[in-house]
């Protein structure tokens, strides 16, 4: 018990650094990972040797994969794409239907981009078609905020589950593949949640000052497909090399089999996918495309610094003997799915970040998989995703994407929290019991 106090109180400590002292998660999670040593009685040197070595390891398998995807992701926001997947996917669909296309889209945009700059950008589309329609803002920014943050929470190149996958040591492959699986009724449930609470919901256009729009190139010249090519590409080519090391190798071993795995490791498909989208961006300036790539390495710099944090934090927790004395549950209820989903909803909903949430629980989580009898590469893409599940339940106040939603569709704090925020709730629950129905049949 004094270990799980131990860790209990680092938890809260974090908790506290990050909200109530606004120190970054960087140096919140490193601090934690010191006092952890310490407290587990470790030698100075060997603290030092454990976080440099879980700080590398995790950025070895992880860093280029980030800035690559979060490259795509800002080269489709600003180069046109984004708005131009939106577009072609609303004249497929009729004016009543529009709501669940705007969950659609939320759902493939955020797969590169992140969901508040996906939001950002498919705000306007939501006023013009609730003017168009007659239906309520309410219900196009609740079915657009929910398909986005359902991707943003399961599917990688998405830093979260991209950073938890590489913590737990989970096939990305699978993890895309399941992901997809379980994402797609997440993400309907906050489509049904929207189309139902909404009706009632009044937006505030008078009230609230809205935050100017990014500018961005807002046309692009290219066919759908070859919009879409920097993002599928990636997903197709890892999802068939997971397929190509089953067990069984259905490619075979030879000559066919290595090229799929080298095409199909993360870093060379997404770098595949960057060449593509700098291949569609050629009309665009170079120095325009400078700044964009000098974005893109921006954001995806932080993210891959907590990541790294994240893996020394939890290569301290896997020399300690934390997992020594966990024993597997009984029931599904006490399963270690429902315990990473248990504790990722803790973290987010008591500092607001889904990353962070995601990080933190993966690295305190995946010493224990060996213990909770998740030992597969099926179950350790479960666990990523049972992480992911949590780090959505709930968003409220304290996240910075609940105020995107709420100022970009002019909702008031109140019909926030009735709407988006709940709707969370409810997506964060489907999602761990899709996961733990999955593992009761499949594993």
């Amino acid at each position: 018990m004094s270990l799980f106090l131990t860790l209990f109180v680092i938890l809260i400590l974090i908790v506290v650094a990050t909200v109530k002292f606004k120190i970054h998660p960087v140096f919140s999670l490193i601090i934690a990972a010191i006092l952890v040593g310490f407290l587990f009685g470790f030698k100075a040197d060997i603290i030092i040797s454990l976080i440099t070595d879980g700080f590398g390891k995790t950025l070895s398998s992880i860093g280029l994969i980030i800035a690559f995807g979060t490259t795509i992701g800002i080269f489709l926001e600003n180069n046109g794409g984004t708005k131009m997947i939106a577009e072609k996917i609303l004249s497929l669909v009729s004016t009543k239907r529009s709501p669940l296309a705007m969950n659609i889209i939320g759902f493939i945009i955020s797969i590169p981009v992140f969901c508040d700059s996906g939001f950002v950008i498919l705000s306007s589309l939501n006023k013009a078609l609730s003017k168009k329609s007659g239906i309520k803002l309410a219900i196009f920014a609740v079915a657009l905020s929910t398909g986005l943050y359902t991707a943003h929470v399961f599917i990688p190149p998405t830093p979260g589950p991209l950073a938890a996958a590489a913590i737990i040591e989970a096939d990305l492959g699978l993890v895309m593949l399941l992901g997809i699986i379980v994402a797609i009724p997440v993400s309907f449930v906050g489509y049904v949640w929207a189309s139902f609470i909404g009706k009632n919901i009044d937006t505030e256009e008078n009230k609230l000052v809205e935050i100017e729009e990014k500018s961005l190139v807002t046309k692009s010249n290219n066919s759908l497909l070859v919009i879409l090519l920097p993002l599928l590409l990636p997903i197709v080519l890892i999802a068939v090399k997971s397929v190509a090391e089953y067990p069984t190798h259905p490619f075979g071993e030879g000559g066919i089999f290595t090229v799929i795995t080298f095409i199909g490791d993360p870093s060379i498909a997404l770098l595949l996918g960057v060449i593509i989208i700098f291949m569609n961006s050629v009309n665009v300036k170079s120095d325009i495309k400078n700044e964009w790539v000098l974005r893109s390495l921006k954001e995806s710099g932080s993210i891959i610094l907590v990541t790294g944090a994240g893996g020394a934090f939890g290569n301290v927790l896997r020399a300690s003997e934390l997992s020594a004395v966990v024993e597997p549950g009984d029931s599904y209820l006490t399963s270690g799915l429902f315990i990473a989903f248990l504790l990722a909803a803790l973290l987010k909903t008591a500092q607001g970040s889904s990353t962070v949430a995601i990080i933190t629980t993966a690295a305190i989580i995946g010493p224990l998989l060996s213990n909770f009898g998740l030992e597969t590469p099926f179950e350790k893409a479960l666990s990523v995703l049972a992480v992911g599940a949590g780090s959505m339940t709930v968003s409220h106040i304290n996240d910075s994407y609940f105020w995107v939603v709420c100022q970009f569709s002019h909702l008031s704090v109140k019909s926030a929290l009735k709407s988006h925020t709940i709707a969370t709730f409810f997506q964060g629950i489907t999602g761990i019991i899709i996961i733990l129905l999955l593992q009761l049949f499949l594993s």
